[in-house]
């Protein structure tokens, strides 16, 4: 694995194979950042999808797969949203304050020129260098929310998408197929939150679908080892099947 300050690159990126990308893959906090939170929410999933980078990299192992991951918490800088959205250093989470990130403009602009815009310039040339037949936009979603604990979120995954469809269409049967309920849009929809996706994705035509997988299914190696088989072979089947 490669890694710069924003990102890291599992597996051999390869021309017409298969990209995963998580853009909430680390919980990490540089040491001169300080965030103002206990440190035990580093562990949570306000930092951090949940055992997504274990998925990810267990794909990137296989011949014609590769990941691009964030290599910074979503609390110092959150790379799936609008580069002019509150929300890319955000104040709380779930419920939780940020303390640390209450600044003015001068620093917010230093964290999106110190991570944010290097993971979307990397992104984007190694998309050019290395094109590939399907992205796969992979993160992981909370049973529940703390701030909404009414909520019941059962689906084992959920895919998402947003005006392109065609990965999504050919991935949602697939994972039914595995005997998983499944999420069309759920438990968020790609209409919404699907900011790097629609700038690297729908943007240049590029196949792809969003997959959402409950944390408590991958929350140890066994079952990162499980998924990671999983969508291997559900996404090769999808990149097999586009138009």
């Amino acid at each position: 694995m490669i890694c710069e300050e924003a990102f890291c690159i599992a597996g051999e990126p390869r021309n017409g194979g298969i990209l995963v990308v998580s853009d909430h893959a680390s919980n990490r906090v540089p040491e001169d950042i300080d965030l103002g939170i206990d440190r035990a929410l580093l562990d949570e999933h306000v930092a951090i999808d949940i055992g997504v980078a274990g998925v990810a990299q267990g794909i990137a192992e296989r011949p014609g797969f590769a990941a691009f991951l964030a290599n910074v918490s979503r609390l110092v800088c959150d790379c799936n949203r609008d580069e002019d959205a509150p929300a890319v250093v955000p104040h709380s989470s779930d419920g939780h304050a940020i303390p640390g990130n209450l600044f003015d403009v001068e620093g917010r602009e230093d964290r999106l020129e110190r991570f944010f815009r290097p993971y979307h310039d990397a992104l984007a040339g190694l998309l050019e260098r290395a094109p590939p037949r399907l992205i796969v936009s992979l993160h992981s979603f909370t049973p529940s929310l703390t701030s909404r604990p009414e909520e019941q979120r059962p689906w084992h995954c959920g895919v998402l998408y947003n005006a392109d469809e065609r990965g999504a269409r050919l991935a949602i049967p697939l994972l039914e197929a595995e005997g998983l309920m499944v999420g069309d849009q759920q438990p968020y929809s790609g209409k919404l939150l699907n900011a790097t996706m629609n700038r690297h994705a729908e943007a240049h035509g590029r196949p792809y679908f969003g997959i959402e997988i409950r944390q408590d299914l991958i929350g140890d190696a066994a079952g990162q080892a499980a998924w990671a088989e999983r969508l291997a072979r559900i996404a090769n089947r999808v990149a097999l099947d586009l138009p």
